[in-house]
């Protein structure tokens, strides 16, 4: 599915130019009785018209255009409104901003991600595609193919000419399809993004049996076809072959059958999907009514998303593992690439799944011995026969860190989610939970009191709508505040959490962290 609406070029001359004759054309004319701009027009407006001005905030040269990207609603009247930026008409990598307005079309806050305006003394690379493309193929162990390199404008920190290549192949954990960025003039790699990510019938890991799935009707019968989301359904891996019936009674509960296995992933996806919409007001996993195919039968003990399909693999005892907490990550991966600046980095892009694979947990609240809601991850599927992979509440206890310090963006990803993992805990329970959660220890010696599993992931998401490709955890600490100044205008309370948690998980304060008074 295609996200965003065909995109606009805009310049300051000629924003600046449409504002004024629009102005002076009204003037001249009987006052406007045409309907009220919709949210969404007032969102589009506001956003224009601060980009018009060119604020310092932007880093804006005079070489730079902007694309707006379609607006993102949320709840409380939020709206977001992403851009793209190119530079002497080569797309620039770092250059995406977002501006936030509320219900009555005022700009509330904005996130860039470029640190500093370009200025390149040329646009001819040193390099040849060809060469960089040989260097972006020796970033992945066993490489099938590698994209042409097209050149762009680097603006992760020094800005610089590069070219951006993608391969495709295999790397320590599996498939890979890495987006490499090499300087065209030094042939150094600056920046690399992976996008594979690993993260009524008769199931295994939910209940209680029978199961409700909503599924589709045929000619012949009925299909594994979510009904109402595009390009959803549960296929064989080996066949990328949708499942089908005679009959809508579907799987044995044999954790080995592969029918099975997508019994509980349909119901563990339309359930994260009910979510979505109910807590978040969000329109589906891509958001715009749609996801991606699931297929069970992956041949590893591991499952991933990469852009165009979930992968379900196997554990150590060969049971396919489609739980409620690992297809919810999953689909938190798929959210993450398609929420403002794409997939979150320097460490945090598993923590962001996790939080999906927690709060959808909650939001389905099943009773033991299903999938009872807590802060464990993978606990259910026993991946390699050692329990949870990843412990939210106290993430030492599987030998990750529960304090941020400067190692964590360069740590191996799944590491890199303890302190983000922690955080959420504090924001959703606290350091002393009262419904029967573990308690959970700070890195400052200070107590948190939660605001509850769906406040936390309220605020965490419309984070992520002010996401830029900067994203960092210092950075989903700035975002995270202003989202939750934004949600609740009339109260400091969760915004003073979001900052205790932050604050005991080490992360520190930012210049560009607002204030609530």
């Amino acid at each position: 599915m295609v996200l965003r609406r065909p995109l606009i070029l805009l310049t300051a001359g000629v924003l600046a130019a449409a504002a004024t004759t629009a102005a002076v054309a009204q003037a001249r004319t009987a006052p406007n009785t045409a309907s009220p701009l919709t949210a969404d027009a007032m969102a589009v407006t506001a956003a224009q018209s601060l980009v018009a001005s060119r604020p310092t905030a932007l880093h804006a040269s005079a070489d730079d255009t902007f694309a707006p990207h379609k607006v993102i609603s949320s709840t409380n009247g939020l709206k977001y409104v992403p851009y793209d930026r190119t530079y002497k008409g080569l797309p620039v990598v770092g250059g995406d901003f977002v501006v936030a307005t509320n219900s009555t079309g005022q700009v509330v806050s904005t996130s860039v991600a470029q640190d500093s305006t370009i200025n390149l003394a040329s646009t001819t690379p040193k390099l040849t595609a060809a060469q960089a493309e040989a260097i972006a193929r020796t970033q992945v162990p066993t490489v099938d193919s590698v994209s042409a390199a097209h050149l762009v404008a680097f603006a992760l920190g020094t800005p610089a000419l590069a070219w951006q290549s993608t391969v495709v192949g295999r790397n320590a954990e599996g498939p890979s399809k890495l987006d490499v960025v090499v300087d065209a003039t030094t042939g150094k790699v600056l920046h690399t993004q992976e996008h594979v990510l690993y993260g009524d019938g008769q199931g295994v890991w939910n209940g209680p049996e029978p199961l409700h799935i909503d599924t589709s009707q045929t000619s012949g019968g009925y299909s594994m076809t979510d009904p109402n989301l595009t390009n959803v359904s549960c296929q064989d891996a080996d066949t990328n072959t949708t499942f089908t019936k005679s009959t809508d009674s579907w799987g044995n509960g044999d954790e080995t059958d592969k029918e099975t296995g997508c019994v509980d992933a349909i119901y563990s996806i339309q359930a994260e999907n009910k979510m979505l919409s109910q807590w978040l007001g969000r329109n589906s996993f891509d958001g715009n009514g749609g996801g991606w195919p699931i297929r069970v039968g992956l041949d590893d003990e591991n499952a991933y998303y990469d852009g165009s399909q979930v992968q379900i693999g196997h554990n150590e005892a060969g049971q396919w593992i489609p739980a409620i907490d690992v297809i919810a990550h999953e689909h938190g991966h798929g959210i993450d690439d398609h929420t403002p600046g794409g997939i979150s980095g320097n460490g945090t892009q598993e923590f962001v799944a996790d939080v999906f694979g927690a709060s959808t947990e909650w939001f389905a609240n099943e009773a033991a011995p299903y999938a009872k809601p807590d802060f464990l991850v993978g606990n259910q599927v026993n991946l390699v026969g050692s329990g949870p992979i990843r412990n939210m509440y106290n993430p030492s206890a599987l030998g990750d860190k529960n304090c941020y310090d400067s190692s964590i963006p360069s740590t191996e990803v799944h590491a890199a989610a303890g302190p983000g993992n922690h955080w959420f805990y504090l924001l959703a329970e606290g350091t002393n939970p009262t419904n029967g959660q573990p308690t959970s220890t700070t890195c400052n010696n200070t107590s948190v009191t939660g605001l509850g599993v769906q406040n936390a992931l309220k605020i965490f998401y419309n984070a992520m709508l002010l996401k830029t490709s900067s994203s960092s955890y210092l950075k989903y600490r700035t975002w995270t505040l202003t989202a939750a100044k934004n949600l609740f205008p009339g109260s400091c309370t969760e915004f003073n959490t979001v900052k205790a948690a932050w604050n005991a998980i080490s992360v520190p304060a930012q210049s560009g962290d607002p204030t609530c008074s």
